[in-house]
């Protein structure tokens, strides 16, 4: 069983529509759960006027029955309250020229808009541009916050918070606090440093005068995770690889670290790697820890029962109030830059999209190991497992023999 889900619609069209299958039956969830999300998404300083017209709230369109998951496909819908503007430019019937109407010609450096109106052969960007709309990721809150409401039964608790914003860097804060989210939402710009915050809050007032854009970086910390998911075994299944492809799919991200990431190249391997100690309580590391993380929680393409940690990088905005040079595909001759409504950063909205699709990977690992019709099944299968963890080897500490390989099955 697999955690699938699929996205549809564009910036300024109706709405977004998300498809999630895999859940199993019995899952309780409420709308409120998901509209939480969408706030989060919605919040941090330097964001744009399009988040004072949109509030976004999802309307159920099947799956659910009585407030539970009934194990069929969840589907859901975000309407886009500023559709009421746009509905003659994004008609989907009509004349293409009764269309074009704030046609886009001026393709943006760093957008879409040029390779994708040349390989679309399209004749306005804004077929382009309206789909590759981080818009979109509002609907991958919505699919990442059911993966989130399943990992939660099993005790997994996910956060993020802002590690640096247009150069600004905060000072790190260990140990980080839990639940992360409880501290770095209540800062405009998420973080937990609170003497950056107004270093952080002046750089965006100065690029926002200036019609400049801003990126960052931002810490996702998934805790509880079972060890075990994942698999060395083949490519596609390694856990670091499946996190890294979905992070760096976010639009603007153009980088993705893991534990130490680019660091653990610059040290010695006695730097790098974790001391195992055991632990006999910790169940779900079948009896052992590591002294430090620097793994991020993730060895061989599997967790190991520390907290996993990903750090993701976002370049700044491509849409600049004060626009770069391009060409205007009409004349093919110089021009200034579309100026697209836009933030200054979204930075810190995209650790709340970034918790989502790490919760997407996780809840995918979760029902590909302990996948069940039911969430019952799955819990059973989830506790036989834990209590498994590690047993063939204490059998052997505990055997008369003194034996040193296992017992066999």
């Amino acid at each position: 069983m697999h955690f699938k889900f699929t996205t549809a619609g564009e910036s300024h069209g109706k709405g977004l529509l998300v498809v999630v299958e895999g859940l199993p039956a019995g899952l309780p969830i409420t709308a409120e759960f998901v509209n939480h999300e969408l706030q989060r998404r919605m919040q941090g300083y330097g964001r744009g006027a399009r988040m004072k017209i949109e509030s976004d709230r999802i309307e159920w369109l099947s799956g659910l029955r009585a407030g539970e998951t009934i194990g069929s496909p969840i589907s859901l819908l975000i309407p886009n309250r500023d559709w009421v503007n746009w509905q003659e430019i994004m008609a989907a019937e009509g004349s293409p020229g009764d269309l074009r109407r704030r046609r886009v010609t001026r393709p943006r450096p760093g957008h879409a808009d040029l390779v994708g109106v040349l390989k679309y052969d399209r004749l306005d960007a804004r077929d382009v541009l309206e789909r590759a709309s981080a818009r979109e990721t509002a609907a991958r809150v919505a699919a990442g916050t059911l993966a989130r409401r399943l990992l939660e039964e099993f005790g997994v608790e996910i956060g993020s918070h802002v590690v640096s914003l247009g150069g600004v860097r905060t000072t790190s804060v260990l140990p980080l606090p839990a639940p992360l989210n409880a501290v770095s939402d209540r800062s405009e710009v998420r973080v937990i440093d609170a003497t950056v915050e107004g270093p952080i809050r002046d750089r965006i007032d100065q690029a926002k005068r200036a019609g400049d854009t801003l990126g960052g970086e931002i810490e996702v910390v998934a805790r509880g995770v079972v060890l075990g998911l994942g698999s060395h075994v083949s490519w596609d299944r390694k856990l670091d690889g499946r996190l890294a492809g979905l992070l760096m799919s976010i639009p603007a991200v153009k980088g993705v670290e893991i534990g130490l990431g680019f660091e653990a190249a610059r040290r010695p391997g006695s730097a790098v790697h974790d001391p195992i100690d055991a632990e006999a309580d910790n169940a779900t590391t079948g009896g052992f820890r590591r002294r430090t993380n620097n793994a991020g929680g993730l060895e061989g393409g599997m967790t190991t029962g520390e907290p996993i940690v990903v750090r993701v990088a976002m370049k700044p905005i491509s849409t600049l109030m004060s626009p770069l040079p391009t060409v205007d595909l009409t004349s093919h001759q110089p021009a200034k830059a579309q100026s697209e409504r836009s933030d200054v950063t979204a930075v810190p909205a995209m650790g709340v999209i970034a918790e989502a699709l790490v919760a997407i990977v996780l809840a995918d690992a979760m029902l590909e190991k302990f996948g069940g019709d039911s969430l019952g099944e799955m819990r059973r299968n989830y506790h036989g497992y834990v209590q498994s963890l590690g047993s063939r080897w204490r059998a052997v500490d505990s055997s008369s023999e003194g034996s040193t390989l296992p017992p066999d099955a």
